[in-house]
């Protein structure tokens, strides 16, 4: 795959043209406070791993109107016990989401934060879990009425209420809330993460969680999803963002319209609004999100700090040779490292 996108001088000052609604900080603050309107109800079960070293919950919450999600946590098996050790405090937790089509698999199959010494809190996506990892949480709210591309991407566009991320979103903001629960966990110490799809929530967490719940203090999106949506329908060549492209070559009278919902749910306009310390992670040779799409997203992470961008440390690894894989191994690394000076012991 061709260097396609933007020089990388060029990406360093880029700018998505993505529009910020007058009332976008008054949307998320009532769809947030209708979601808290639920008891969080998080359960956390024992379940068999048949690992040695960790220590596995069958995880259940309240999300968006309420519906359970699914989730694991992992533990390190050698924890010190609830109420003791480190002053009580806790484990640092790291927040996973998952990409486009995935779930949160068997309960064996990613347990990495976990062999670091992290809590691992991996939330199910609703509705999907279809494609390469498998998923238990059903998206029992089907947007009303409409017509929809096949896939996630164009389902319930009509509406910023409807519109599916919306109800994604707000699982990722209370998948935090559910992991802050736990007795072994360290409320004060959140790190959200994930890959493509992952990654595109753990901005949207980081940025709903600022001003609203305390203890994110760090987000690690790699190769995120879900950014700069203007663009990415644009050259996007791969992957989910095609999907409203397709939608679009049929309803061709739709785009501002459909632009207009999209800016409530882009990663951009979200990434502005949180305060906690951040490593991306970017592919130059990307061809399902962009170079271009994420250096949106991390030039304007922050930015609405109260005392400027220069106020929240961030922070981005570039892989020039990559596509949508990313550095892989190579990056799990630099994130291992990173956290040690953002958690020292």
């Amino acid at each position: 795959m061709p260097l396609f996108d933007l020089p990388l001088e060029q990406l360093h000052d880029y700018r998505s043209s993505v529009a910020l609604p007058a009332d976008f900080d008054a949307f998320w603050d009532q769809t947030l406070a209708e979601a808290r309107s639920y008891a969080l109800d998080a359960n956390f079960e024992p379940v068999e791993n048949y690992l040695t070293v960790i220590d596995s919950f069958d995880a259940t919450f309240a999300g968006y109107d309420g519906t359970a999600i699914k989730a694991w946590l992992h533990l390190p098996a050698n924890r010190p016990a609830a109420g003791s050790g480190n002053d009580g405090a806790g484990l640092p937790v790291v927040v996973e989401f998952i990409g486009y089509s995935g779930g949160r698999g068997l309960v064996n199959q990613n347990t990495r934060w976990a062999q670091a010494g992290y809590a691992h809190f991996i939330m199910d996506t609703r509705g999907q879990g279809y494609g390469g990892v498998s998923g238990d949480t059903p998206d029992p709210h089907p947007s009303a009425g409409g017509v929809a591309y096949a896939g996630l991407m164009t389902r319930g566009l009509e509406s910023r209420e409807d519109y599916y991320y919306r109800r994604v979103y707000v699982d990722a903001f209370r998948a935090i809330e559910a992991a802050q629960s736990h007795p072994d966990v360290d409320p004060s110490k959140v790190i959200v993460t994930g890959i493509s799809q992952g990654g595109g929530l753990a901005i949207a967490a980081a940025g709903l969680a600022a001003g609203r719940l305390d203890g994110v203090v760090a987000a690690l999106p790699d190769v995120p999803f879900l950014q700069d949506f203007p663009r990415s329908i644009d050259i996007a060549s791969r992957g989910p963002y095609p999907e409203i492209a397709s939608f679009l070559a049929r309803h061709r009278g739709r785009y501002e319209a459909a632009l207009e919902v999209l800016a409530y749910f882009d990663g951009v306009n979200l990434a502005r609004c949180a305060t906690a310390q951040a490593l991306y992670s970017v592919a130059l040779m990307d061809d399902i999100c962009p170079a271009s799409t994420v250096f949106a997203s991390f030039n304007n992470y922050g930015t609405n700090a109260s005392a400027g961008a220069a106020s929240v440390g961030k922070d981005i690894e570039v892989y020039r040779f990559n596509n949508h894989e990313g550095g892989q191994e190579h990056h799990w690394m630099r994130q291992l490292e990173y956290l040690r000076k953002v958690l020292p012991s």
